[in-house]
């Protein structure tokens, strides 16, 4: 199981070439400096058509609907899928199509925005270990303890409310230490059977700037557009640059970082549903059988 990518490039060589893409190529290594700049954004099309992609989409959604159910009736290892990226990325868009065929039984969805008064009463990494998955299900974080390395790097005022001793809040040291306590927590959820997965959805300020104005002139997504996010856009360079620096002091081979080239949303989604498939094909599991006695 799994899929293989087929992507065409120019070739000056010849008139037309075709390239192999392998899914786990997007995947950064542990100890890896990365550059996002040196990460495309954009992959050509795996699709030929519009009716292929459908076949193709349907085709995945199916093999995700019966690795689910064999994940769920093994119920021994439980999946953690988490979601990072620039505002109109396309997070949602990926979550529903990876979860369109699966059990809702089998699966939950966590959208992390602002921390309530209670959760600042805690660690960074308290409210969002209250919804780990079971085991036998697939979690999904929509944002995660990740943004306590992202925003609140970009906006380091955040810190001040979060009921913290002072002395523990040196900005040359913090980000460090969150470091190291996600990449325990990441350990110790591996340990115990929780796999743990991770995506960046990896968009162009171009492109994020049409789809910040199709949802100014087009009104079935109004709803979609936030004030907020275009101000957070000031901010690009900042937030490039906590990625870097959280991508490479946090991707581990129990707990991968993926960058997923975003600017095409239908070729994104499909890289996603294959790594997803992949992971759990690689856990070779079986249905639980039934002894003669039970029987």
């Amino acid at each position: 199981m799994g899929w293989t990518f087929s992507v065409r490039y120019p070739d000056p060589s010849t008139t037309d070439s075709a390239v192999s893409i392998r899914a786990k190529d997007f995947r950064v290594r542990s100890k890896q400096a990365v550059v996002l700049g040196e990460w495309p954004t954009k992959v050509e099309p795996f699709y030929e058509s519009k009716e292929d992609y459908r076949a193709q989409a349907s085709d995945q959604i199916t093999e995700l609907s019966a690795l689910q159910q064999l994940f769920f009736a093994n119920n021994r290892y439980s999946l953690l899928l988490i979601f990072q990226a620039m505002d109109a990325a396309g997070k949602d868009g990926a979550i529903k199509h990876v979860m369109s065929g699966v059990n809702p039984q089998g699966c939950q969805v966590v959208s992390f925005k602002h921390p309530s008064a209670g959760e600042l009463g805690h660690d960074f990494l308290w409210r969002t270990t209250q919804h780990l998955p079971d085991c036998g299900r697939i979690g999904i974080f929509n944002r995660s303890y990740y943004e306590e390395v992202l925003i609140a790097r970009v906006h380091p005022e955040i810190l001040d409310g979060q009921n913290l001793p002072p002395e523990l809040i040196h900005h040359k040291t913090i980000w460090k230490e969150r470091y190291r306590s996600i990449l325990d927590h990441e350990a110790h959820l591996d340990r115990n059977g929780t796999k743990v997965i991770k995506f960046f959805l990896h968009l162009s300020k171009k492109e994020q700037k049409n789809r910040f104005l199709e949802r100014l002139t087009n009104p079935e997504k109004h709803w979609k557009f936030s004030a907020a996010d275009m101000a957070e856009r000031a901010h690009w360079k900042e937030y490039q640059a906590a990625f870097e620096d959280a991508f490479s002091n946090t991707s581990t081979k129990w707990a991968p970082w993926h960058i997923i080239p975003a600017d095409r949303k239908y070729v994104a989604r499909a890289m996603v549903a294959d790594i997803i498939a992949t992971a759990i094909t690689g856990l070779h599991l079986k249905f639980p059988s039934v002894s003669r006695e039970t029987m």
